[in-house]
């Protein structure tokens, strides 16, 4: 599994002129799974996404995880939840070596991409936190304010 996190103040994800899934101060991940992707990746990759400590602490240094802001933050109506917004991707396993047009044939076929983002997703939820999301295989407007910016690229076949 290969994810673009961004750390955000604000993100949504439209689809058809309705926003679908929205969130505060939190985190947008953009995910892809590939063909042979499992329970393992999706845990690792959950579990190193709600621990990565990329928000500033009370001294400004990057040493607070989605899950402490999620858990420190006061409920405010006024604003959308902060928490995690999950957007599937397939697009970020394209392979743009050779030619013009990218190769996805390392893309996981629809049904089970689908099983292991919505896995990916409740594995979020486990953990705590609040999670929005797009709509799987749909054409979808993404807004988000990147704060910092910080943005990572995770990838599960590279954890070692």
């Amino acid at each position: 599994m290969r994810a673009v996190v961004q750390r955000v103040s604000d993100a949504s994800v439209t689809v058809e002129g309705t926003v679908v899934g929205e969130i505060g101060r939190g985190l947008l991940v953009l995910l892809g799974v590939e063909e042979g992707d499992g329970e393992a990746d999706l845990k690792w990759l959950a579990a190193k996404v709600a621990g990565l400590r990329i928000f500033k602490d009370a001294e400004g240094k990057m040493n607070r995880s989605v899950t402490e802001l999620v858990r420190d933050r006061a409920a405010d109506d006024a604003q959308p939840p902060a928490g995690v917004l999950v957007v599937s991707q397939f697009t970020l396993l394209g392979d743009c070596r050779t030619g013009r047009r990218p190769s996805f044939k390392t893309a996981a076929e629809p049904g089970e991409a689908d099983r292991l983002y919505q896995a990916f997703c409740e594995r979020l939820r486990a953990e705590g936190l609040f999670v929005a999301t797009g709509v799987f295989r749909a054409t979808m407007a993404v807004s988000l304010t990147n704060d910092g910016p910080v943005t990572l690229l995770v990838d599960s076949r590279k954890q070692f």
